[in-house]
């Protein structure tokens, strides 16, 4: 199972406010725990929503709107991609997590194939094998 980790932004990180040398250093080690366990997947860091923008759909019409956005308990600073067996062993690993400034972090279980059942065609799983692919492909050119 595949689980999106997503870190709640804080007046701190939606201010730009970098992280200390001593959270890096921690964060450093428990990813470091995450990646020889198998467990990670992907991990980054956002910068703000001063430095974003969002994009509203309304039919055909495309409206662009800049950053940065209000309610910060709603947005998101950071994410993990992870690889799990379940649930509970998701919740496990991110009860080890560094931190302890009142963080919330959301745990989001990512859909595989299977869950869209009959819809999801064989045309359409072919179709997703040959994306994975290239983003693959990519990816290993810096793209």
């Amino acid at each position: 199972m595949k689980f999106m980790v997503i870190v709640k932004a804080n007046k701190d990180s939606e201010a730009g406010v970098m992280p200390s040398k001593k959270m890096l250093t921690e964060m450093g080690k428990y990813n470091e725990e995450l990646v020889k366990a198998g467990v990670m997947l992907a991990g980054e860091g956002l910068h703000p929503t001063s430095k974003g923008k969002r994009v509203g759909f309304a039919g055909t019409k495309r409206t662009v709107i800049d950053g940065p956005f209000a309610d910060t308990k709603e947005l998101t600073a950071g994410f993990w991609l992870w690889q799990v067996r379940s649930m509970d062993e998701a919740i496990e690993w991110l009860k080890r997590a560094p931190f302890d400034d009142g963080a919330e972090i959301e745990l989001r279980q990512v859909f595989e194939a299977e869950d869209f059942g009959t819809e999801f065609t064989p045309e359409l799983r072919a179709q997703e094998e040959r994306q994975r692919v290239q983003a693959e492909l990519n990816k290993s050119k810096g793209r």
